[in-house]
């Protein structure tokens, strides 16, 4: 539920404060978003290009076919990792 919350964002997106978190004097302020949030059209992305560099960093490859799929060889085996989000 929280993937979407880990994304580094790469440009500065700001949003209006959330209802009932408005300070007193403070209500026309409004929030910059230091990482990613679920709801932002940016969000998977985000959360996709850290998800990869993070697996990548590992020893793992992408299949070229696919880029949801990885692959990670040993002597004689290997790991396949799939990757399925879905928004449902």
């Amino acid at each position: 539920k929280t993937a979407f919350l880990h994304g580094d964002l790469e440009e500065e997106i700001y949003m209006l404060q959330p209802e009932g978190f408005a300070e007193e004097g403070k209500e026309n302020l409004v929030c910059r978003l230091n990482k990613s949030l679920y709801g932002l059209k940016q969000a998977p992305r985000c959360w996709y290009k850290r998800f990869d560099s993070y697996i990548m960093s590992l020893g793992y490859n992408r299949l070229n076919a696919d880029p949801y799929t990885y692959f990670k060889r040993f002597d004689e085996d290997f790991i396949i990792l799939l990757l399925y989000v879905d928004d449902m």
